[in-house]
């Protein structure tokens, strides 16, 4: 069975490609489907984004589409980034001008008023018309200097106490067992069981 991924972000694929390794299914992304433009994320949580962007790819392929929407939650700052995570530092802002605005914001506030998650909601669609979502999320505290060479995004700067790690300076198979979207891929890997049984 394909499953299309709703993404073209090169990093996402690969680790929801190394989590769903042992699912027999063939994994194909919007890099696969050029023709598809650009998916406007109009809602306004994860959930609803994610289903958009799987119902709209399931719509144009006919395949089952699985999408994820994810983002980094900061207490101190209202929820936000949220569901602005990927566009929080404006358009075309690297994944550094991103994090570094968040440590701007944060700066002056002990660890403690420092928490966080990282949210992810993963949304499968089917071409006949059914949705399923599901979600992980993973708490920790924004750290004031990045480190790690690992990840992605907002990796670099959020901080998992009980690893005494950031997730960017976690090996990608601990992360993927930890991380919101791991245990929301974890999740979805039930669903997606289901699915290949069915098509049998």
């Amino acid at each position: 069975m394909e499953i299309v991924l709703a993404t073209t972000n090169q990093h996402k694929v690969e680790e929801i490609r190394a989590i769903l390794a042992d699912m027999p299914v063939e994994i194909t992304s919007l890099r696969d489907y050029p023709e598809i433009p650009e998916i406007e994320e109009i809602g306004s949580t994860f959930a609803e984004n994610a289903s958009i962007k799987a119902r709209t790819v399931s719509d144009a392929t006919g395949k089952v589409a699985l999408a994820d929407d994810s983002g980094l939650e900061v207490d101190a700052l209202g929820g936000l980034p949220g569901v602005l995570s990927n566009r929080y530092a404006g358009p075309g802002a690297t994944d550094e001008q991103k994090y570094m605005l968040v440590v701007s914001r944060v700066r002056d506030l002990a660890q403690e008023q420092r928490t966080a998650r990282f949210r992810c909601a993963v949304a499968i669609a089917v071409p006949e018309g059914d949705i399923f979502v599901v979600e992980g999320a993973v708490e920790g505290v924004i750290t004031l200097e990045p480190r790690g060479d690992h990840g992605f995004g907002y990796d670099p700067i959020f901080y998992v106490p009980s690893l005494e790690h950031t997730m960017a300076e976690l090996p990608p198979e601990t992360k993927n067992e930890i991380s919101h979207r791991g245990k929301a891929l974890q999740a979805a890997k039930k669903v997606l069981a289901e699915l290949v049984a069915l098509s049998g």
